[in-house]
């Protein structure tokens, strides 16, 4: 029978390596699992004349400070990855150990598959991580701004437990309806924010080109102007002449906004309005309600501890006051209170999401509870996107056909007003 050497992590961190018989690859790789309960790194047939007589593997060994070399020496980097990228490259791995490959194997061909450059060199860093004997964990930390902390602590329950590539499966739909939510929430503002900036342009190129060549034909006939006409014509030198005061104020507000977030004083009271602005600020709040209660339902599946879970959800909101809120709450729950009722003190969450959130942790069923309260927030968040996409698009064509139809009542009652005048003499 055909023997092959190996490399594994077990569950507790440290590395383990030696000599297994198996009918094939696929067979010694399954081997290693159920005999260590770790992860294989890399599994080899060994050669026929690099057998030793003893066969029996060698024991567990602890990880050395050698084998953290790559770690300790290695900086973080600054390297950032699109969530769509992130996405691939996760759901990759995943079908990759879920077919039998090893992680080094994994890796390996990731890097020769992914096209973008930016993955395969996040790709080959992890890689060469792995043979400098560090977990995937571990290598993935020098890069914080492509694996947030929930990412890598979810990797490394999935080493820990002996089943990364469920882990990673896990990953992939968690990844998957964060994009969702995110892309729906973008399309759904874009629209809007088109039609204002279009708005705004049309309107301002009809008062600055058409109504100046339409100014000296009515002086030139010396006749007064009706009312509404010299409004048009007034806002038409306020806008020629003090152009100059639009940007004057959009870059003191940008100045102001920039010297109010650069304390924590100003951040908290900056973020606080924004999660509490009316109408528009019910996108934001739903979609974090939705991210909380499904990122806290993955976590709690996995074994992550609540107390542990509740400290990677801080980062999620994206928002000081929040997270501050946050941390209290994670306090609350150290000194004994439920989460729910923690949360209830905070008064971040609508009564709904607590009651429900309540429930569970009553019957035992929190992850499927949580899961089941994303669920409706998701439904809830859908419905304020189609509000905003179907009412804001339609207030801002009415508001720009208003002012498009102001300006051309200006000139046609100047023109009626010349029209009568000339008939009248």
């Amino acid at each position: 029978m055909p023997e092959f050497t190996y490399v594994a992590r077990s569950p507790e961190g440290a590395l383990a390596n030696g000599t297994i018989q198996a009918p094939d690859r696929m067979a010694a790789i399954r081997k290693v699992e159920t005999e260590t309960g770790g992860i294989p790194i890399r599994v080899t047939e060994a050669m026929a004349k690099a057998a030793t007589p003893s066969r029996r593997k060698n024991p567990i060994q602890r990880a050395t400070p050698s084998d953290h070399a790559g770690e300790s020496q290695a900086g973080a980097s600054q390297e950032t990855l699109p969530l769509a990228q992130l996405f691939l490259f996760t759901e990759q791995l995943a079908h990759l150990l879920s077919a039998g490959m090893t992680l080094d194997e994994g890796l390996a061909i990731l890097v020769k598959r992914l096209q973008q450059p930016k993955v395969q060199a996040v790709c080959r860093a992890l890689h060469q991580g792995l043979v400098d004997g560090r977990s995937l964990s571990q290598a993935m930390r020098d890069y914080p701004k492509v694996f947030s902390p929930l990412y890598v602590n979810m990797v490394s329950a999935g080493e820990a437990s002996g089943a990364l590539p469920e882990i990673l499966n896990r990953l992939v739909t968690h990844l998957a309806a964060v994009k969702s939510l995110r892309d729906r929430v973008q399309q759904a503002l874009v629209y809007p924010s088109v039609l204002v900036g279009v708005g705004i342009l049309l309107v301002v190129v009809f008062m600055v080109k058409m109504v100046p060549q339409l100014t000296d034909f009515f002086t030139s006939t010396g006749q007064k102007l009706p009312r509404p006409t010299a409004i048009l014509l007034g806002i038409n030198g306020a806008i020629t002449r003090f152009w100059w005061v639009v940007p004057l104020l959009a870059g003191g507000v940008a100045l102001l906004r920039r010297q109010q977030r650069s304390t924590p004083e100003g951040r908290q009271r900056w973020d606080r309005a924004k999660w509490h602005f009316p109408a528009l600020g019910r996108i934001p709040r739903y979609r974090f309600y939705t991210q909380f209660a499904r990122t806290l339902s993955t976590l709690m599946e996995n074994g992550v501890p609540l107390l542990k879970a509740l400290e990677l959800l801080e980062e999620i909101s994206g928002n000081d006051w929040v997270r501050d809120r946050m941390t209290e709450t994670r306090h609350a729950v150290m000194d004994g209170a439920s989460l729910s009722g923690a949360l209830r003190e905070e008064g971040l969450f609508p009564p709904l999401f607590l009651d429900m959130m309540a429930v569970g942790e009553q019957t035992g069923r929190f992850a499927e509870t949580m899961e089941m309260v994303a669920n409706v927030y998701e439904r809830d968040l859908d419905k304020q996107v189609q509000f905003v996409s179907t009412v804001v698009p339609m207030a801002v064509i009415v508001l720009i056909a208003g002012m498009v139809g102001l300006v051309v009542f200006g000139i046609l009652a100047a023109v009626f007003n010349l029209t009568s005048g000339l008939h009248g003499g």
